[in-house]
């Protein structure tokens, strides 16, 4: 990763504007001049398509990984200006610049390109290569915020990628290693990605915000995605779930277990909730628990929720039995939403389906989350796909929750040409 002065943003924008008329001949469509502010807004709109033709220029830190991932995957460059330019601390997060580095390290000729204050990025994605690699994340965001991003790069890499991720693997604002295990996994195999070497391992558990986590991610290569038709997400037939504690009583996952159970043995018997205490040096740095739960229906689909406790010296405390009373709470709200896909990975079944062979895809969802919308925003911009999208109302009779949402799209038939051929 090459950072270089404020230099380089000033070059582009030279050659921009070089490529526009001067300012004495902006004349309108009737002929007359233009006031100095129009001439202004009409160079804007100009420089914005000129760099459209080159790649595509976005503004503000908002869905930035979002953007970066896509831009590898299309290969197309991309520029992202104004990033936190008027906070009191400008320019991009020690966690983005770590999401950076991972993407360096999987790809093969990549070009980046910060300005001397951080607010202005440049990428131009090499190809994806995989391999052995080894990442310390950093620790304001869990080794989740990273791990979904390698979920969509990795079947579409060179060789078959191995990563070794440290860091914290359970906070409040991120998914979980427990959850992506249970339910990204399970939903990637539906698209045709799977084999021996498929696999999410937890070594050690490392809770926010000290950290000292690690996982190990191992995924094949594929060289397309199967178009899928998930329509009927069936009935709920079993509950599964992780009560996981660490540096605190060994008592502390039974207490959660137990009020979780009080809530959800009302609606179905057949739940099982594992008990995950990790002592010494597996355990990590801070203490905290918390609580994953996964329901799955009859025909193969996840829904999921999770809690973590507050980190230490982080807001007030939260009891083990109000945190699995709430974790159930917010499993039976995520049942109710529905489809067969839950709220957490909409975005990655989008995208499967976006990445797959010229066929129709067809997926069942719950209500679109606001990172969803938007990431479907950025697929029209980078893959120039939309999708369907067709609202379902349940009837009343059938008590299947609340409204769903049939998204059916052409998948642009994407092919891993990294893929080493044997």
């Amino acid at each position: 990763m090459t950072s270089t002065g404020g230099g380089v943003a000033r070059r582009l924008d030279v050659l921009h504007f070089s490529l526009l008329p001067s300012a004495s001949s902006w004349k309108n469509t009737r002929g007359f001049s233009l006031t100095r502010a129009k001439q202004e807004k009409r160079a804007r709109h100009n420089n914005t398509i000129i760099m459209a033709s080159h790649g595509l220029s976005y503004n503000g830190c908002n869905f930035f990984r979002q953007r970066l991932v896509l831009s590898t995957l299309s290969g197309k460059r991309v520029k992202i200006r104004n990033i936190r330019s008027k906070d009191d601390n400008p320019g991009i997060r020690d966690f983005e610049a770590s999401l950076i580095r991972l993407l360096d390290k999987v790809t093969n000729g990549s070009r980046i390109e910060i300005n001397q204050t951080g607010t202005v990025l440049f990428y131009q994605p090499g190809l994806l290569y995989g391999g052995s690699i080894e990442h310390d994340c950093n620790l304001q965001r869990s080794i989740g915020y990273y791990l979904e991003a390698l979920l969509m790069l990795a079947p579409f890499m060179k060789t078959p990628l191995k990563a070794t991720l440290r860091g914290v693997t359970n906070d409040p604002s991120d998914p979980t290693v427990d959850l992506l295990k249970l339910t990204v996994l399970p939903l990637m195999k539906r698209f045709g990605i799977e084999g021996d070497g498929f696999d999410l391992k937890v070594l050690k558990r490392g809770m926010a915000p000290g950290g000292g986590g690690e996982v190990v991610f191992t995924c094949p290569v594929r060289k397309t995605i199967k178009p899928v038709q998930l329509t009927d997400a069936g009935k709920i037939k079993r509950i599964r779930g992780v009560a996981y504690s660490v540096r605190v009583s060994p008592q502390m996952g039974n207490r959660i277990v137990e009020s979780a159970r009080g809530v959800l043995n009302q609606f179905i018997p057949d739940i099982y909730i594992y008990t995950d205490h990790m002592k010494g040096a597996s355990s990590g740095k801070s203490p905290g628990f918390g609580l994953t739960l996964v329901a799955e229906t009859l025909e193969g689909c996840f829904l999921s929720a999770e809690m973590s406790s507050t980190p230490q010296g982080q807001g007030d405390p939260i009891l083990p039995e109000d945190l699995g009373r709430n974790c159930a709470k917010l499993l039976l709200e995520e049942v109710y939403r529905g489809g067969c896909v839950d709220s957490s990975n909409q975005s990655l079944a989008l995208l499967l389906m976006t990445l797959g062979q010229q066929d129709v895809s067809k997926l069942l969802l719950g209500p679109l989350s606001p990172y969803t919308m938007e990431f479907l925003r950025h697929i029209r911009d980078f893959f120039q796909i939309m999708f369907k999208i067709e609202v379902c109302k349940p009837l009343e009779d059938e008590r299947k929750g609340g409204d769903k949402v049939l998204m059916t799209c052409v998948g642009v038939g994407y092919s891993n040409l990294n893929k080493t051929l044997k």
